[in-house]
């Protein structure tokens, strides 16, 4: 593994996300010296903050990812430092990890434990669908096991670092086929086949071109388990970065990257301001890890690096955050409300640059869990629909005017919502207070395209083909965070951390213990 030559002492990390965070972590536990410098007032990055108050009281938001699975992941970069997972979170594991509902009116409650799955299962599509999750759950396991260690957890300096037992075992198991149609081969009801193959749209590429790899996503989700922290989302990075200020980290918040001093091949000093303007400092150091979205990361480095292919983005989301006031116990901590329409759906995203006729929507109510998340009687709604990109396909339509288009679009959602009996009638007359995201605002934060999800896990940005976590002609620069290995969601970037802080170190990584349920 190629690693960083020369002096290592002292590391600065560009961004306080979760990325950066796990990398400040894995450093610290190396003995390095560790500075963090992030242009938000607090920890977090996408998972920040967001308080929406009111004169019933505050509405406590979780502006970036609200499902978290493989905490075991949270545990190992706070294990860095010698911390305990249950010392720093209140994690709760959520029963049922989703609530799946159809156009025909049947729902689905998507459980860890197996027993209750098979029983679930059988009680809605019946028993040939209850024998072929079996043997789903025992292929997406031995998906995972063939993948953490040596294709999502492994630095990688070439493609030919993939070849050996471990791909033959990949292979051997489907993972380069297509997923959809080999969940198709284990269930035959369409509904689960959507339970089991909808989380590649975050990854950015359709089940029925998806690398069969991915379903190690659907194993997160469906058998490792869903989790909450309490206090929400944003506990996470204030854990993370209580946790590497205790170890001796500095993090400097407010405080905005502008340039990187480069001399003989290195990167020698950092240039930062305050977030709002004004003069600039300088800050000295050994290696630096630089943690924000791509297009942040070529302008520092005065470059792109220069790709056979050009690099391919997700699909982008509309968010929309509403204070709701009355509560709706019935609703689960996250119901997915799927259309009628399904493969149209990636087409009008992904190929046409169309938002989707028949919508499939994530509804995410923390307080379900936490009620202190919003004030007395009252709800905390989170409503995420899959849209296209800012780039969008070449069409003559060109790319959504989200600016004039974002409003009504959001009023949309919510007739969508209330016409589909999934327990939320009324519930636009129920808004206290909202705040709605749409790709235009995620590409103004610096996401490329527009989009939260960064790079689409295509075969040519999947593994040693996604862009290196390494810099070509810098040898003290590496990369981590979601745009480059091994990828999108919150385990991806927590490892890419460790990965990162390994490039440093040299240090090679250890076996994990592996979740098997």
């Amino acid at each position: 593994m190629r690693s960083v030559p020369g002096p290592t002492d002292h590391v600065v990390v560009v961004g306080a996300g979760f990325s950066g965070l796990s990398t400040a972590l894995h450093l610290l536990g190396a003995g390095r010296r560790v500075t963090i410098v992030e242009r938000a007032d607090h920890p977090g990055g996408r998972a920040g903050a967001l308080d929406l108050e009111t004169s019933s009281g505050t509405y406590r938001v979780d502006p970036g990812p609200t499902v978290l699975t493989m905490p075991s992941l949270l545990e190992e970069a706070l294990g860095a430092v010698g911390e305990k997972l249950e010392e720093r979170l209140d994690l709760v594991e959520l029963d049922p990890g989703y609530r799946a509902c159809f156009a025909d009116g049947s729902t689905i409650d998507v459980h860890t434990d197996a027993d209750a799955m098979e029983a679930e299962i059988r009680r809605v599509c019946g028993p040939d669908s209850a024998a072929g999750y079996g043997r789903l759950r025992t292929w997406l396991t031995q998906l995972y096991r063939a993948e953490i260690d040596r294709f999502i957890g492994a630095n990688f300096d070439s493609p030919l670092g993939l070849v050996g037992p471990d791909l033959a075992r990949l292979a051997a198991l489907g993972g380069f086929g297509r997923l959809a149609p080999r969940i198709a081969r284990y269930l035959p009801d369409e509904r689960l086949q959507r339970i089991f193959s909808f989380q590649s749209l975050y990854a950015g590429v359709p089940p029925q071109q998806a690398l069969g790899a991915y379903g190690v996503i659907a194993y997160m989700d469906t058998i490792a388990g869903v989790y909450f922290p309490k206090g929400g989302m944003r506990q996470v990075g204030r854990a993370l970065a209580g946790a590497a200020a205790d170890a001796g980290a500095e993090i400097v918040y407010g405080r905005a990257v502008t340039g990187l001093e480069q001399s003989g091949g290195r990167v020698t000093a950092i240039r930062h301001r305050a977030a709002e303007g004004g003069p600039t400092e300088r800050l000295a150091c050994d290696a630096v890890v630089l943690t924000p979205d791509l297009p942040v990361v070529h302008r520092l480095l005065g470059r792109a690096p220069r790709r056979p292919v050009p690099l391919r983005w997700s699909p982008s989301a509309v968010v929309l955050h509403a204070g709701v006031t009355r509560t709706r116990p019935e609703l689960a901590h996250h119901t997915i409300s799927f259309g009628a329409a399904w493969e149209s759906t990636f087409r009008e995203i992904i190929d046409e640059g169309r938002v989707m006729s028949d919508p499939s929507l994530l509804v995410t109510r923390p307080t379900a869990t936490d009620p202190g998340l919003a004030p007395a009687d009252r709800d905390l709604l989170f409503v995420l629909a899959p849209c296209p990109n800012t780039q969008g396909p070449n069409t003559a339509a060109g790319p959504i005017d989200w600016p004039r288009v974002g409003p009504a679009y959001r009023d949309e959602m919510l007739r969508v919502l209330e016409s589909r009996g999934i327990g939320l009638d009324g519930v636009s007359g129920e808004i206290e207070v909202s705040h709605l995201v749409t790709p235009a605002d995620w590409a103004a934060d610096g996401m490329g395209a527009g989009t939260p999800f960064a790079l689409a896990h295509t075969f040519a940005q999947t593994g040693p083909f996604r862009p290196r976590n390494l810099v070509r002609g810098l040898d003290n620069v590496v990369l981590a965070g979601c745009g480059t290995t091994p990828g999108v969601g919150i385990p991806p970037v927590l490892i890419s951390g460790r990965l990162a802080a390994e490039r440093v170190t040299g240090g090679s990584r250890r076996t994990r213990g592996r979740t098997s349920r």
